[in-house]
């Protein structure tokens, strides 16, 4: 009797999913139209001049950051730039021969080199050497709190102490106090798997987040922590409660913004991967309609090496869940005649 009641729990699913799956796709983009980490409209055209050995568009997109005080955009388009230029540098050589003390080539110079360092074997010994690389950037703007976002990296892999790491965070923070990318490398520091805890972490995230302004992703750091958390498979220091206010507080974050946005789009990719963990389904599809066509590495790369191909199967095994839990008719579906008896 358990064995037929059982099979008949998972017939019922599976007609469930059959019948409810197709048009839970509305609002989806469809697998080939989702793009992987794609540039915004101002970065595409300094990256595909940056293909051809030209630095032009690069240099003037980061001088315009830069003179703006675009903090947040400046950080994305280094951390972009660097990337690209470490398999193809050309274009940053020809850029550092023809200014080499222009600020927003040695930003990025410093980050491409701190990068190289973070996937050698010989991390810390590398990174020790990065010190004046970084100085000479923080240097060219003092105003800018970029280059301190690399020094809070450098600090983690260097094995910084605590009160180093407090000096860096204090410059970061004078020159950007809710900037998002320098609240990341803090929180990465202050994580269990460098030189904090879970429970440092948490509080840090959560702190952060209410002093951050409306809007701000600096909201969405408790989350950034609950991942961290769940990664490291600790089911202990933190309870699942403050794990689920954390992306309660994501969500409230990721509804300010317009459905297909670019800009939250790797907090809404963290945020669908958070949720679908903690098995809150409906959410979690909610999530992926937002997100649009804008699928990002990040937090994917966690689970594979094939981060659009997870996001994509991600998405599709939501779609099943979300389908397997709806009822299998609804009651305007079926107009059975009604009896004497009914």
């Amino acid at each position: 009797m358990v064995r037929t009641m059982a099979l008949i729990r998972a017939l019922i699913s599976t007609a469930r999913m059959l019948r409810h799956t197709p048009r839970l796709a509305d609002g989806l983009p469809p697998d080939d139209a989702v793009l992987l980490d794609a540039p915004d409209d101002r970065l595409a055209p300094a990256l595909v001049s940056a293909a051809l050995g030209e630095y032009e568009q690069a240099a003037k997109l980061l001088a315009t950051t830069r003179e703006s005080a675009e903090w947040e955009n400046r950080d994305r388009y280094v951390i972009r730039l660097a990337a690209f230029a470490h398999h193809r540098e050309a274009w940053l050589g020809h850029w550092l021969a023809a200014s080499p003390h222009d600020p927003d080539a040695l930003v990025v110079k410093a980050e491409l080199a701190v990068r190289r360092a973070w996937e050698s074997p010989a991390r810390a010994e590398l990174l020790r050497d990065m010190g004046p690389l970084i100085g000479a950037a923080a240097e060219g703007d003092p105003r800018d709190p970029v280059p301190w976002r690399i020094a809070l990296d450098h600090a983690r892999g260097t094995h910084a102490g605590h009160q180093a790491f407090e000096t860096l965070w204090g410059e970061a923070v004078r020159r950007s106090s809710h900037h998002y990318g320098c609240h990341v490398a803090a929180l990465q520091y202050l994580s269990a798997q460098w030189h904090g805890s879970h429970q440092e972490c948490f509080d840090f995230a959560e702190q952060a987040a209410g002093d951050a302004l409306p809007g701000s992703l600096v909201k969405a750091l408790p989350m950034r922590a609950a991942f961290s958390r769940l990664v490291s498979g600790d089911l202990v220091s933190v309870t699942t409660d403050r794990i689920d206010a954390a992306c309660d507080e994501a969500i409230a974050l990721s509804s300010v913004y317009a459905t297909g946005d670019p800009w939250p789009a790797e907090v809404r990719n963290l945020l669908a991967y958070v949720l679908v963990v903690r098995h809150r389904w409906d959410e979690a599809l909610e999530q992926f309609r937002l997100i649009g066509p804008y699928a990002t590495s990040f937090p994917w790369t966690a689970l594979t090496d094939d981060p659009l191909g997870q996001f994509l199967e991600t998405r599709d095994g939501v779609r099943l869940q979300v389908a397997s839990g709806m009822p299998l008719w609804n009651r305007t579906d079926r107009r059975r005649p009604r009896g004497h008896y009914a």
